[in-house]
């Protein structure tokens, strides 16, 4: 009998011959590999193409500007790396044997073919870069430069009230965005109430963004991925930038520890609305606001091979307030604060592996905190009383990470890696008390957890017309009450179709192991951070995209198209008449889990992105149509609703012409639909009850008790700027006007329920916005000093 048939030995025999012709080919086959930095700064610069001129051959750099690329050997062939913002660049370079090739690019500084935005990273990838530098050519609130605020203006992204840099991510909510600054979380990324980013952009080197084909590298959040990294600081030579702005002013310096080897960058910001106000208020009433954000890193080259960083981020707001009141028999002093601010330090290694290894590792540490402080002092003739209330909230993490990058061929990147994070939260801490009543209550809550995750990613070409990447990554939370296992596979193929036309699939899971408690009641919003437990498990989403991208070379214009189906799962929500805050005089202080409910969510819709990037006029025209439902089986009697961030239409237009070397005229438009809040449908007065007139906003399915049954108006805006530019002797420098809300727009920040006792026929009650915004002016100075 025969153990093994023909056709096996034919099958082995073809196995040994495509080894030993492989080992044969894998002789004529090289690695270039090395780094691609700025040449005046030396800061390295990531997702540059790398290429060999005349072959399909390539390979982009990574986040730190390290690259491998695999070749034929010959004598000799010509390498050609282009990146976003920098001249082109070809060199010849001996094939011979495995060698390094570092290349330094160029700035573009030609203001005419200036680069806003790009999305062409690889056929595969769904990657939006912003270029920092052309920020400052979108018109923005007083003059200030907005990474979050220029995120809004794309399509599949939308902003929440008025004025504010909240945003949200294909239905997804605002702590579904995973928000890094050298790979450390951010969880609260706003100044002002939001009226500002907590980013000062002169700090900012890079900006990724993604909102569907996530890689596996990053988990922890649903929807999106802004991953940010700060300056390195030049290496070459000093540096100062800066601006003097209405409202605020930023400076940065950057230069060389030691030439070539070592750099540091500080970069600072700070509001002076209170020093402003503060001669013009009375003694006995004074109101402060002030922020200020500071960005510092240290970098040192050890060797060639191996390079290490050092980077802080300390951001600050504090509203305060205190009034007295001085009568013939008594005195009442009432002073009322409230805070919040964001701390993350990060160390990282990087440590090159031979010609095909990149290793990354990265211990850091993140907190974000909120307290809230009210105290009244009175006096009287015979009696002292006082009332306090001091309330604290605070998150906080610490996280060891290691990410590797294997360039295994010239069709396969392998990347790995793995992370631990602890977890803190302090929901609520907060202590209250009234003498005159007795009442005193303490409470302070803490929770903790720990997360582990790993995650392998293989990106790899099939052909020059297919590309795709699998990806799966474990993660796992540990409580005190239970532990949760969620694996999270990521999918995505890409086809390139004749025409320049480039089709992309993609499919992901993802998984939230943080909720955040937001009101959507008709005031400004309230949000807090709490943690996953047996009660409230982790956040899960599925989604499924479609994108098609279309390139006109000639007249620089891009077209994207692009669809989406999301579903969400566990999602977190207050219950009806409960709120955060709600510690008042209650016998039992109500743990935060029984205020809230687990349910579901589903978001759908479409994209389009017509992009001009090339000559006088750039910019681009994004428009998004989509639905965003949610349902809990606590709310609304278990009938599904909008939540407060769902908006049908939302369109942008933004541009900048450059009208000659030293002006450039920018100006952008948006639109979008209202979004929903809850509003009662009657209110009651003594024991009368009233039905709520001037209905022209609500939702015409609205009942009393229907939750997010009050539909706001709808929401339209024109900015305008104008920039004069002028190089100096020592660098250069340039003056911006702008105009916020150019044409008087009166768009509603937010609503209130106004009644009237001495209307005819009885009582009247009617719904109410504010704006806080009619055109906003501003000016400011800014400039450079050094080369670009």
């Amino acid at each position: 009998m025969r153990i093994f048939s023909q056709s096996y030995f034919s099958f082995l025999g073809a196995v040994v011959l495509l080894f030993f012709y492989s080992a044969t080919t894998a002789q004529t086959v090289i690695t270039l590999s090395g780094y691609v930095y700025e040449n005046s700064s030396g800061e390295r610069v990531p997702f540059a193409s790398v290429t060999v001129a005349g072959s399909t051959k390539g390979a982009l750099t990574n986040a730190y500007g390290f690259y491998s690329l695999r070749v034929p050997g010959g004598d000799s062939i010509r390498v050609v790396c282009s990146a976003l913002g920098y001249e082109r660049f070809e060199k010849v370079v001996s094939a011979l044997a495995d060698d390094t090739v570092s290349i330094a690019l160029v700035p573009v500084v030609t203001r005419l073919k200036e680069v806003v935005i790009s999305e062409k990273v690889t056929p595969s990838s769904n990657l939006i870069k912003l270029q920092v530098n052309a920020l400052k050519n979108i018109p923005s609130l007083l003059g200030e430069r907005d990474i979050i605020k220029s995120l809004q203006l794309l399509p599949g992204v939308s902003r929440g009230t008025e004025g504010f840099a909240a945003f949200y991510v294909r239905g997804g909510g605002a702590d579904q965005n995973l928000i890094l600054l050298d790979e450390a979380p951010v969880y609260n990324a706003n100044h002002v109430f939001g009226l500002f980013s907590a980013f000062n952009a002169d700090a900012i080197r890079n900006i990724s963004f993604w909102k569907d084909d996530f890689p596996a590298r990053y988990g922890g959040r649903l929807s999106s991925v802004l991953d940010l990294q700060m300056k390195e600081g030049s290496r070459q030579q000093f540096r100062a930038e800066g601006g003097i702005g209405l409202t605020s002013s930023r400076l940065t310096l950057e230069g060389p520890i030691a030439k070539d080897k070592a750099s540091f960058i500080v970069s600072g910001r700070r509001s002076y609305l209170d020093l402003i106000m503060k001669p013009f208020m009375p003694d006995n009433e004074k109101l402060g606001y002030y922020f200020y954000d500071l960005n510092a890193k240290l970098n040192w080259k050890v060797d060639d091979k191996n390079q290490l960083y050092i980077s802080a981020y300390l951001a600050n707001d504090l509203l305060s307030e205190r009034n007295v009141v001085t009568r013939k028999s008594s005195r009442r002093e009432m002073v009322d604060k409230l805070g919040w601010g964001s701390t993350t330090a990060t160390l990282r290694w990087n440590r090159q592996l031979g010609s095909r290894g990149f290793v990354n590792t990265t211990f850091y540490h993140t907190r974000y905190r909120f307290s809230m402080l009210s105290r009244e002092h009175r006096v009287t003739d015979s009696t002292q009383t006082s009332e306090n209330l001091d309330f604290s909230s605070s998150v906080w993490d610490y996280s060891l990470k290691t990410d590797m990058d294997y360039f295994l061929s010239r069709r396969h990147t392998l990347r790995a890696g793995g992370q631990w994070i602890g977890h803190g939260f302090r929901p609520r801490r907060y202590s209250a008390g009234n003498t005159a009543t007795g009442f005193s209550n303490r409470v302070s809550e803490f929770e903790r957890n720990q997360e582990i995750a790993l995650y392998a990613e293989d990106r790899f070409t099939l052909n020059e017309r297919w590309e795709a990447s699998f990806g799966l990554r474990f993660s796992t939370l540990l409580t005190a009450g239970k532990d949760f296992f969620r694996p999270e596979p990521r999918l995505s193929v890409a086809h390139r179709l004749p025409g320049e036309i480039v089709l992309t699939t993609a499919w992901s899971r993802t998984n939230q192991f943080v909720h955040l408690l937001s009101n959507t009641g008709l005031g400004l919003s309230t949000d807090l951070y709490v943690p996953v437990t047996a009660y409230t498990p982790p956040q899960q989403a599925d989604q499924v995209s479609g994108t098609l991208k279309k390139y006109f070379a000639k007249p620089g214009i891009e077209l994207t198209m692009s669809t989406y189906r999301k579903w969400m799962r566990h999602i977190t929500a207050y219950k009806d008449g409960a709120s955060f805050l709600s510690i008042g005089d209650e016998p039992r202080d109500i743990p935060w889990q029984e205020n809230i409910t687990i349910g579901k969510g589903k978001s759908y819709g479409t994209e389009l992105l017509l992009r001009k990037d090339a000559g006088r006029l750039t910019g681009w025209i994004g428009y998004t149509l989509s639905w965003t439902v949610h349902q809990f089986p606590d709310l609304n009697n278990g009938k599904p609703f909008f939540p407060k961030y769902d908006r049908r239409h939302n369109l942008s237009l933004t541009g900048s012409y450059q009208l000659s070397d030293q002006v450039k005229l920018s100006a952008n438009w948006v639109y979008y639909t209202g979004n929903y809040v809850s509003a009662p449908y009657a209110f009651s007065y003594g024991l009368d009850r009233y039905a709520i007139h001037d209905y022209r906003y609500l939702d015409s399915r609205a009942y009393a008790g229907y939750r997010n049954s009050f539909k706001t108006p709808g929401y339209h805006r024109l900015d305008l700027g104008i920039q004069f530019h002028k190089k100096k002797k020592w660098g250069s420098r340039y003056w911006e006007i702008s105009f916020y809300n150019a044409y008087l727009r009166e768009n509603h920040t937010y609503f209130y329920i106004r009644y009237d006792p001495n209307a005819v026929g009885g009582r009247k009650a009617e719904i109410k916005g504010r704006s806080m915004f009619s055109i906003v002016p501003s000016i400011s100075y800014n400039f450079r000093i050094g080369a670009i």
